[in-house]
């Protein structure tokens, strides 16, 4: 069978509003490289959009997942709880950023991870509001799409958002707005439309994802702290893209000198198998009553044990020193090609969360049909890459952080090689 004949069938029987990248349909995956239906064979430099950092099928996830399936695969923590459960709610509540004693809960997702988060700010505080940023991502969940800072295609003709959520600028120097700009919008949305004593939560992904992956400057997080310490306000660092060495750190809330109160990951938590979490301070995550958390499929014994496992391999093959390794031959490579391609204005980004950015050639505007036209290229040249940014005008690379050295030189060549390609069409 064909992807053609496979797509087809996709475009009679699935949602239009399920959104594709590619008409790719992988037969099987192992580490970095994917093969078709066709049998064609790809290297993943989309990794799930930042799930298997491990890589595809790694040897002690799938020994761990199906030794937990020869005992039993569901019985809802909630009835019947297991012990593995525990322990790893242990070893989240010992690695997440901050220095008090945490408590963690397990969900299913990423967008129900930030949904709990806030439930739980929200009674912990007794407030309603909740700030976050221009260009963030955190769901398709309603409260998730209302945090969300892009309008099309999240919020677009899905009627009135949650209340009560308010946004402000995020800081990217790359297009004119500063962390004192950031700032200074809080301090006049208090000033002008919201009391801050009504304020539960300040959300906030220390590198915004699907919105173009601009950093956190340190100087915003230690301002969000301050604030939220001036306040009462809970702050939430959102790692669900983030989490699990993927920016050099287990989290990338390691890299400042200061800690949210509440973390919410998921993605890479699972090593592919949907596990989410929340992970905060004590006193907060015990604010809601028995009942008010949690979920039936939360905590699923097969994702538990996948993230046992995921976090051995992480330590045991030191993948946060692997990111970063990665990720300073990559910006190396990007550097080079933008020596002769002006169109590449920036490339940013900590460990091997990298982005290229596209500008027209005379750096004046966003520049999306480049950024697509090289993600094309690559495809067709057997490269895997995903496009993000609120323009659409930025590549990111988010390949497992297992990769090995020669395809990851293989896929610089494609890289390259498509970049120029994409120039002279």
């Amino acid at each position: 069978m064909s992807n053609a004949q496979i797509a087809e069938r996709r475009e009679a029987a699935i949602s239009r509003g399920v959104g594709m990248q590619t008409q790719i349909y992988v037969e099987r995956a192992q580490n970095a490289e994917v093969w078709d239906v066709e049998g064609r064979r790809y290297i993943d430099f989309a990794a799930g959009i930042a799930v298997v950092n491990t890589g595809h099928c790694h040897p002690k996830v799938m020994e761990a997942v199906q030794k937990q399936m020869g005992n039993f695969t569901h019985t809802c923590h909630q009835v019947l709880p297991y012990e593995n459960y525990i322990r790893l709610a242990e070893r989240l509540n010992d690695k997440v950023p901050g220095n008090f004693e945490k408590k963690t809960v397990f969900v299913t997702t990423g967008a129900e991870a930030v949904e709990n988060a806030v439930k739980i700010a929200r009674i912990a505080t007794g407030r309603p509001a909740v700030i976050a940023f221009g260009g963030a991502f955190h769901g398709r969940t309603f409260m998730g799409m209302s945090l969300t800072g892009k309008v099309a295609p999240y919020k677009k003709g899905f009627g009135a958002m949650m209340p009560d959520v308010y946004h402000v600028p995020f800081p990217v120097d790359l297009h004119g707005t500063s962390t004192e700009d950031a700032l200074g919008a809080l301090d006049k949305l208090f000033k002008a439309d919201l009391d801050p004593a009504r304020v539960a939560a300040i959300i906030v992904e220390p590198v915004q994802g699907e919105g173009g992956f601009y950093p956190a400057p340190a100087k915003l997080m230690r301002g969000l702290r301050a604030l939220c310490d001036q306040h009462g306000i809970v702050m939430i660092a959102d790692e669900v893209q983030t989490g699990f060495a993927r920016t050099g750190h287990l989290f990338a809330m390691e890299g400042y000198d200061v800690a949210a109160d509440i973390t919410t990951m998921a993605k890479g938590l699972a090593g592919g198998l949907p596990l989410a979490a929340v992970t905060g301070r004590a006193d907060l995550m015990d604010a809601a009553e028995p009942g008010g958390l949690g979920g039936t499929y939360g905590g699923n014994p097969l994702g538990i044990a996948a993230a046992h496992a995921v976090l051995d391999v992480i330590e045991e093959e030191d993948l946060c020193a692997r990111a970063n390794e990665l990720g300073a031959r990559l910006k190396q490579r990007l550097a080079a090609i933008s020596e002769r391609t002006p169109e590449l204005v920036d490339i940013r980004g900590p460990g091997f969360m990298v982005a290229a950015e596209f500008n027209t050639a005379d750096g004046k505007a966003p520049n999306p049909e480049m950024a697509n036209a090289i993600r094309a290229e690559a495809l067709k040249r057997g490269l895997v890459l995903l496009t993000c940014g609120v323009y659409g005008n930025v590549i990111r690379f988010l390949a497992p952080l297992t990769v090995p050295d020669d395809i990851f030189a293989e896929a610089m060549d494609i890289l390259e090689a498509s970049v120029d390609a994409a120039k002279s069409a």
